[in-house]
């Protein structure tokens, strides 16, 4: 059962975590470059789409319509990156807020890689299943 939303929740503090969370990432040696060669110039797009994102999961906002399993495949990414990851935003979140929002964010965090993990079949709870046969009957590659 997850836990419900605290009443602290804002538009102003998912933004805030989302923009500190967004710099350390950026300053990152491990996750800055892989967020670099995707987001590239587009940083306030990338930025704005995760306000997006966080205030569609805290605040059931419903603004968010993206596809973020699509938006990570091709990216080589391990279960280290996603712990890398969590680290950070774990820290971030330490720093931004206290209490019943930081629990929900670390927890809404900690399943979102969860799930990125399984739809990029990666990590503990990775499927590994064959690839899936094409109409022709040869095996179609991810």
């Amino acid at each position: 059962m997850l836990p419900p939303r605290p009443a602290e929740m804002s538009e102003a503090l998912v933004a805030k975590l989302v923009h500190s969370f967004y710099g350390r990432i950026r300053e990152d040696a491990v996750l800055g470059p892989i967020f670099e060669q995707r987001v590239g110039h587009r940083w306030n797009e990338h930025l704005a789409t995760m306000v997006d994102f966080w205030s569609s999961v805290a605040l059931t906002s419903g603004r968010y319509s993206g596809r973020p399993h699509a938006a990570h495949h091709g990216l080589g990414l391990k279960p280290e990156h996603f712990q890398r990851w969590l680290a950070l935003f774990e820290a971030t979140v330490s720093e931004v807020c206290q209490g019943q929002p930081a629990a929900f964010f670390i927890d809404r965090a900690q399943r979102i890689a969860e799930s990125l993990q399984i739809g990029l079949n990666i990590g503990p709870n990775a499927l590994h299943l064959p690839p899936r046969a094409t109409a022709e009957g040869g095996a179609k590659r991810s």
